[in-house]
């Protein structure tokens, strides 16, 4: 799924604003201002399509995350696992060691 602005696509088709997408467990919504993704994996992506994003995930995905979003433990000390497991002590550390080219 890309969003660039106002548009919206899906394996590089566009999804009209507005209209609701479903297929093979991904869902595309448009709730208010918010374009919001949904899999069937249990994860929900939403964006104001300016700034603000917000990832939520199914309480059965508990302890089986990593990655930007975190590890879903509620632990603090593990907030900021980096790709090779270690933590980082700053966010911006945290943040440029998931970069990708």
């Amino acid at each position: 799924v890309v969003a660039e602005g106002q548009n919206v696509s899906v394996n590089g088709a566009a999804v009209p604003e507005g209209r609701p997408y479903l297929h093979k467990g991904l869902g595309v919504t448009w709730p208010g201002d918010w374009v919001a993704v949904a899999s069937s994996l249990g994860v929900r992506v939403a964006w104001d399509r300016h700034l603000a994003v917000t990832v939520t995930a199914e309480p059965e995905l508990r302890g089986g995350t990593w990655g930007l979003c975190g590890t879903y433990t509620d632990d603090p000390a593990d907030d900021f696992v980096r790709p090779d497991g270690d933590v980082a002590a700053f966010a911006a550390a945290f943040g440029n060691a998931w970069k990708v080219p």
